[in-house]
């Protein structure tokens, strides 16, 4: 069984930055895309940003420049080095990982996910 835990959420003034750290455990042999995402109250969920096994990257448009995805193969962990916060990058951020098992397959998995809350 696999499971994805985030850390790293808390509350920050505007302009303040935050790190988010998600490591995934579990039977993995590897772990392909890796991404988050954040869903604000009465919202649908959005990709922010992912992260490919070769480390491409891809971001939403409104956190290019402000916002780095990395990952530590050898951890199995992805991060969100979020800089520049403003009040609309409050919500609940989740990470998402394509992980290849042991069975063997490929299966997408949620972690809970981590609040992020930005004050003006």
């Amino acid at each position: 069984q696999v499971q994805l835990v985030e850390s790293g959420g808390g509350l920050v003034q505007a302009g303040g930055s935050l790190r988010l750290s998600c490591a995934a455990s579990g039977s993995i042999v590897s772990i392909n895309t890796m991404g988050w995402y954040r869903q604000g109250l009465g919202k649908q969920r959005d990709l922010v940003a992912s992260i490919t096994s070769g480390g491409s990257t891809s971001y939403a448009d409104s956190v290019k420049g402000r916002f780095t995805i990395s990952r530590d193969n050898a951890k199995n962990t992805v991060y969100l080095q979020m800089n520049s916060l403003k009040p609309e990058d409050t919500a609940v951020y989740y990470c998402n990982a394509d992980v290849i098992i042991i069975i063997p397959g490929t299966y997408n998995y949620w972690g809970q996910g981590t609040q992020v809350t930005v004050s003006s």
